[in-house]
């Protein structure tokens, strides 16, 4: 069965005459005749049902697609849906499909092999970074992209940013290759929220999403400098995988900046240099070919939500110190209002004028930021 889904040995042909003797060996003792069982069908496989006779399996002999999917339940009956080994035929037929733009049974394929992944709980971060690929594909070639699938791979991502988690903490050795994997499954989460955003949606789907966003942020996903999923959607270093991702998504990102807002993302948070997402949006090289206007809008979304540009990071930089290009810096003086309390606490800590134990502690940690 494995000739007909191998990209290294593939035969369909070949499968087809070993699918006959297996048939032959069935019915050699007309007094013992060895019948399949029924075993559930896999939708993927488009609710294949194994053939039981020659004759129906002569009747598909030059239906291809028919013997890939004969093929797939063969091997998943054989081996086990816990096999390691049984997904990579099913990834490999849904590539293919994916080349001659079948994206819907690429998707189903593809969904059942992550899933039997992760149910058996093997890293699915290939899986969840395909997935990313094809939706971008999808929509660089105006193919629909329809919501329910990508919802449905974020679920998987988050679920895999547990068990990322889960795996760190129980590794003696391989600590920090496993959190390089749980970083790119961070940035795998954000590039489906920008490709969500773009599929077409009802206001129900919304309510879903957002759902769906603030359970993300619950989860606490830190990139190893302490970058917040917000710091990633409005700094256009960012990493954005080149392989079709790159075509629909970019960043700073103010859709997705204003969707992990309105989910709960602290505009101020700070990564371990001290940075705000403010600080992180605006710290760009005059050299950078940064889309002035998506970096304007992006300004626009963290002011509206109150980003206060006057803390400093750990070098005593504020937002405007930060900023290297003349249209940022002129659109932040435009939306800078400073108050007196951030005067004087500027003074304060300028002047290291003593403060700790004289004044309540949320003082001093409003003073600490300055």
């Amino acid at each position: 069965a494995s000739f007909a889904n191998d990209k290294e040995h593939y035969d369909v042909m070949k499968a087809f005459l070993f699918l006959c003797e297996g048939m032959h060996l069935r019915y050699s003792d007309p007094d013992n005749i060895i019948t399949k069982e029924d075993y559930p069908c896999v939708e993927a496989y488009n609710n294949r049902l194994e053939c039981k006779t020659f004759g129906e399996l002569n009747a598909i002999r030059y239906d291809f697609e028919a013997l890939h999917m004969e093929c797939l339940a063969i091997r998943e009956r054989i081996l086990g849906p816990n096999n390691p080994d049984v997904p990579h035929p099913i990834i490999f037929r849904g590539a293919v499909y994916a080349d001659s733009k079948q994206f819907d049974r690429c998707i189903a394929l593809w969904l059942h092999a992550m899933k039997l992944r992760h149910d058996n709980k093997r890293s699915i971060a290939k899986d969840l970074l395909r997935f990313s690929q094809v939706f971008a594909q999808m929509i660089h070639i105006c193919e629909p992209v329809y919501f329910v699938n990508v919802k449905e791979v974020f679920k998987y991502a988050m679920a895999e940013l547990t068990n990322d988690k889960e795996r760190i903490q129980n590794s003696e050795e391989d600590g920090d290759t496993l959190f390089e994997i749980h970083q790119t499954n961070i940035h795998t989460c954000l590039y489906l929220l920008a490709i969500i955003l773009k599929t077409t949606h009802e206001e129900s789907d919304l309510t879903e999403l957002y759902s769906l966003v603030y359970q993300f942020q619950k989860l606490n996903p830190l990139l190893k400098n302490n970058y917040t999923p917000l710091h990633m959607a409005v700094d256009s270093a960012t990493l954005v995988d080149d392989f079709h991702v790159n075509d629909v998504v970019s960043f700073p990102d103010s859709r997705v900046a204003q969707l992990l807002i309105k989910c709960g993302a602290n505009v101020n948070a700070q990564d371990n240099g001290g940075n705000t997402p403010m600080h992180a949006l605006v710290n760009i090289s005059p050299k950078t070919n940064a889309n002035s206007k998506k970096v304007e809008n992006a300004i626009h979304v963290l002011v509206d939500a109150d980003s206060h540009l006057d803390i400093c990071n750990k070098e005593r930089k504020t937002t405007m110190d930060c900023a290297k290009r003349e249209e940022e810096a002129t659109l932040l003086r435009t939306s800078f209002q400073l108050s007196l309390k951030c005067l004087a606490a500027r003074y304060i800590r300028n002047n290291d004028v003593p403060y700790h134990g004289l004044i309540p502690l949320y003082l001093e940690e409003f003073l600490a930021l300055h």
